[in-house]
């Protein structure tokens, strides 16, 4: 269907192309300038990025291995719609690696590493941040929770799964962004998985992911609720 505006997608130099398509294509879902459920031409994406169809079909492949697209078998795609099942299913799995990775990385965390962790809190509750600083930040806190204990396939499967949640946590959590206390509570709710963690209790810690991921999949499910299939 092309047809369809694509206007929200931002034009990319000519650098690392497959790279950069891939990032502007994955944050126009994320912004939601790309609706989920919305079926796109690649030419026509191709021709807001500047780029030919080559780099857009490479660049959709990679999306779709992140769950973010379906491509079809001729010249267009379409954005993966939002799901409960597919949200219960993405925490279903981070629930089985990351209580088990926190559990054996509080132990080796060194000072060094719990003094980084602190400083992505501050960023947290800082109002003047956009969304994607934000989403940035949190992104590097739970990577350096579990990076000491994670392997190289832990880390490409987990990434692969928060970039399917970060939708889903983006459109929840956006509600809430008018709430003045919120970007507070958001760091309080770090603070008190980072306290567990520093106990270098492994139950302790892996009890935190577990409760933090509780959490955020109940707000998320509620928070697609008016436009989830």
């Amino acid at each position: 269907m092309t047809g369809v505006s694509t206007s929200g997608v931002r034009r990319v130099a000519a650098v690392s192309i497959v790279e950069q398509v891939t990032k502007e294509i994955r944050r126009s879902i994320l912004a939601g300038d790309l609706r989920p459920g919305q079926e796109f031409s690649l030419r026509e994406i191709a021709g807001r990025l500047g780029v030919s169809i080559i780099p857009v079909r490479e660049a959709l492949r990679q999306l779709e291995g992140q769950g973010l697209v379906i491509t079809a078998r001729g010249k267009s795609a379409v954005v993966a719609p939002l799901s409960h099942e597919d949200l219960a299913a993405i925490y279903r799995l981070r629930r089985r690696i990351e209580p088990e990775l926190v559990g054996r990385a509080c132990v080796l965390l060194t000072r060094h590493d719990h003094a980084r962790l602190t400083g992505h809190l501050a960023l947290f509750g800082e109002q003047a941040l956009g969304l994607d600083e934000i989403y940035a930040a949190h992104h590097e806190f739970h990577l350096d929770l579990l990076r000491p204990a994670a392997t190289h396939w832990d880390l490409r499967i987990l990434g692969m799964l928060w970039h399917a949640a970060e939708r889903y946590i983006r459109l929840a959590f956006g509600g809430r962004d008018d709430n003045p206390d919120e970007p507070r509570r958001r760091e309080l709710a770090h603070a008190d998985l980072l306290e567990a963690v520093m106990t270098r209790d492994p139950v302790r810690a892996a009890q935190a992911v577990m409760h933090h991921l509780d959490v955020n999949e109940e707000i998320a499910q509620q928070g697609i609720a008016p436009i989830a299939d």
